[in-house]
């Protein structure tokens, strides 16, 4: 049984070796790769939309809760605040499995496809094929778990945060007519002015995160980058036609 086995394995090396080497081979398999990379890419993203999702859902039936009458207390925004940082911690880890897919598309798309358009810059990544294989066969995150936290503050959960801030500072305010700001922030046994300044310190910090100016290691090149000009017409070729 384990000599058939072994003759089993063999083989299958074998051809896969055989496929690798050949062009013809290996062009007939690298598309099934790229739409299984594609599809994976495609569940990570909405899996990752839905986190979102469910986080502005969760916040737009807070803010209509706790507007709904003055006697609502504005801690409900704080809770808010706490369910919003768990929305957060699930989505910083989706996002990085995400880029793990998206970086091999990426790959792809730029080392063949791009060559098979224009092969003016054939070598891009000149062993780019043994980076993928490495990468499948020992699969790593590409971006740390800091940055993945910044991108996805500042581009979604920041401005949450921001909304839940103004929420509760107008609770505090504007909404409770009854009572000092300081009476309508406090919490059993903790003054409304130590709560505002640990939300101070806490919106500081989620503006830092946001800021973070380290290297950015997440693929994709849109962001950051001037707008192109992609069909406009070349002058040489106009004057052909």
């Amino acid at each position: 049984m384990d000599e058939t086995s072994d003759r089993l394995d063999a083989h299958d090396e074998e051809v896969a070796a055989n496929a690798g080497a050949d062009p013809e081979a290996f062009l007939s398999v690298l598309p099934h790769f790229y739409r299984g990379s594609v599809s994976q890419t495609t569940r990570a993203q909405d899996r990752l939309d839905r986190t979102t999702d469910w986080a502005i859902t969760l916040i737009a039936a807070l803010l209509s809760i706790v507007f709904a009458s003055e006697s609502m207390p504005a801690y409900l925004l704080l809770i808010g605040l706490i369910l919003l940082g768990m929305f957060l911690f699930f989505e910083v880890r989706r996002y990085r499995f995400f880029d793990v897919w998206r970086s091999q598309v990426r790959f792809i798309e730029e080392n063949v496809f791009a060559n098979v358009f224009n092969p003016a810059d054939v070598e891009y990544h000149p062993n780019w094929r043994e980076k993928i294989s490495d990468d499948l066969r020992q699969p790593t995150f590409k971006v740390s778990y800091l940055e993945a936290l910044s991108r996805r503050v500042r581009r979604v959960y920041a401005l949450l945060f921001v909304v839940v801030g103004l929420a509760w500072v107008s609770k505090i305010t504007l909404f409770s007519p009854g009572a000092q700001w300081t009476q309508a922030a406090a919490l059993p046994g903790i003054p409304g002015l130590v709560v505002a300044t640990v939300l101070a310190l806490f919106y500081i910090t989620v503006f830092l995160i946001a800021f973070w100016p380290g290297k950015r290691e997440a693929k994709g090149e849109i962001h950051g980058v001037e707008p192109g000009h992609w069909k406009e017409v070349d002058e040489k070729d106009d004057k052909r036609q």
